[in-house]
């Protein structure tokens, strides 16, 4: 197994009991990492708490976005710790192989809503502007918090993502809590 490139702090201290609190008393590499900068890692379990825990979006939009978000930013880690809560959520084995495809949007296997949030997250993800015909088909259906949300939720996962990317955290042997 690959070590990180920063070593993973003790995992002591009051900011590391509220990323315990978050994640069901347990830390994760990624959070040991994070814990080497508090303020850092307050803010993060803030704004990712909120991100799994307080939108409207749908559950499946939420795993969905985040599977993409990992796939098209080679995130291991990601993928890990979120395909046993997006199969939870009602994502089937056909689209968890859809979402590793280059061309998952355009696979006979999402609902509408699905598809015009796959879109949006890969415009998002890979391009950072959204076009209009793409904006148009997400706002088709979500209301004005969601479209908030989802863009939130996108751009959430691709600081998670390349934070766990560039500093080579390894994967966890499955799903990461909180």
């Amino acid at each position: 197994m690959s070590v990180p490139r920063v070593p993973e702090t003790d995992g002591e201290g009051p900011t590391a009991e509220l990323l315990r609190a978050r994640r069901g008393g347990q830390l994760s590499a990624l959070d040991r990492l994070l814990l080497h900068s508090p303020p850092v890692a307050e803010g993060w379990n803030a704004l990712l708490g909120a991100l799994r825990r307080g939108t409207t979006l749908a559950a499946d939009l939420r795993e969905l976005v985040v599977l993409r978000v990992a796939v098209l930013n080679d995130a291991v880690f990601e993928w890990a710790a979120h395909e046993p809560i997006a199969r939870r959520a009602g994502l089937a084995d056909p689209q968890l192989r859809a979402l590793r495809r280059p061309g998952a949007v355009g696979e006979p296997v999402w609902t509408p809503v699905q598809a015009a949030v796959l879109a949006f997250t890969d415009a998002s993800t890979r391009e950072v502007a959204v076009p209009e015909a793409v904006f148009a088909g997400v706002r088709a259906h979500l209301d004005d918090r969601q479209v908030v949300e989802l863009t939130a939720l996108v751009g959430g996962y691709a600081m998670v993502s390349r934070f766990l990317v560039a500093l080579q955290v390894p994967p966890p042997p499955g799903e990461v809590a909180g």
